[in-house]
């Protein structure tokens, strides 16, 4: 697999070689607007509103009223999950990671005969307030609120706790725990197609950047290979994450450590969650070239998703960001 991606970065980056020679001026512009950051984006930041430990004390909110669903339907299996550690993650990764609670809500909401509901996005920010967060807390709370009344589960859970000096990767691996114990109330995981639906919407996030930069996609789909596996789909997610973090230091961006994330033995939801850090630092680039007003929209509902199928759109953002990194 490596060895076709490889193939097929080297096609791409000859066709951008070409591109560059037939039209050095307006490439040279896009450079240029590439690499100086839009540094004077104001109105994303609402100081001291709610703080990373304010957050973090609402998780646990969350977290009581997922124990009254679960001891509802009789469930004793605790979660298990894998806590992310040494990883500089910000208040952005978290708000992704608010997202995957959403959809296994919606998960929930399906399993018992309620419509789903779309998930919340919002305008990419270049600098996220964990108000932000706080935000979507509220909205899960409301969402697990409305599915208990809609199903007859009563309860209540104890008062809100206080916390301090917590920081991002705090929030973030609480709410791993609240996704995995999700995962143990709806008696499944994600599935491929629901890693596909992530993939295009990082497909579509890239088409987006590549257009505000009016580079010509000189790129082709790569390969569908067969017999891929989750963990060869990972890979080529971390390949994705790593150019991205080309992409980010050259324009003054903190990126994140992509090794941090890695599986020896990943599932789809494993990869699910990359899709999720990926989709993250696409927000941030966006906003940083000033693309604030195009929101990615949720997922489509898949079925019948193969890993190969995500292996290959994932592979193909790759090679298209891959494009704007030989700019450089």
């Amino acid at each position: 697999m490596l060895n076709t991606l490889n193939r097929s970065l080297m096609r791409a980056a000859s066709r951008v070689r070409r591109a560059i020679n037939q039209n050095m001026k307006v490439l040279s512009l896009m450079i240029i607007l590439l690499f100086c950051p839009i540094l004077l984006l104001g109105g994303e930041v609402d100081e001291g509103l709610a703080t990373t430990s304010d957050v973090y004390a609402q998780v646990m909110q969350i977290e009581k009223e997922l124990f009254i669903i679960r001891n509802f339907f009789g469930i004793s299996q605790k979660a298990e999950f894998r806590e992310i550690r040494k990883a500089q993650l910000k208040p952005r990764h978290v708000w992704q990671k608010t997202y995957e609670i959403i959809v296994k809500i919606n998960i929930l909401r399906r399993i018992n005969s309620l419509p789903i509901i779309e998930p919340v996005n919002m305008e990419p920010v270049l600098n996220m307030d964990p108000i932000l967060v706080y935000e979507q807390t509220q909205r899960i709370l409301t969402e697990l609120r409305i599915v208990r009344f809609r199903l007859g589960i009563e309860g209540e859970i104890s008062s809100l706790e206080k916390f301090s000096n917590k920081q991002p990767m705090d929030v973030y691996n609480k709410l791993k725990e609240v996704s995995a114990l999700l995962d143990v109330i709806n008696g499944s995981e994600f599935t491929p197609s629901y890693v596909f639906g992530e993939a295009m919407r990082i497909y579509e996030d890239v088409n987006t950047i590549l257009s505000k930069l009016l580079i010509r996609d000189l790129t082709i789909p790569p390969e569908k290979l067969l017999k891929v596996t989750p963990g060869d789909t990972q890979l080529t997610a971390l390949f994705l994450l790593g150019k991205l973090s080309e992409l980010e230091q050259g324009i003054g961006i903190e990126g994140v450590d992509a090794s941090v994330f890695f599986q020896d033995e990943p599932n789809p939801a494993d990869v699910f969650e990359l899709t999720q850090v990926i989709l993250a630092e696409l927000q941030v680039i966006k906003a940083t070239l000033g693309i604030r007003h195009v929101i990615t929209q949720a997922a489509q509902y898949y079925t019948q998703k193969t890993p190969a199928d995500a292996n290959q759109l994932l592979g193909w953002s790759l090679l298209k960001i891959n494009q704007i990194v030989t700019l450089r």
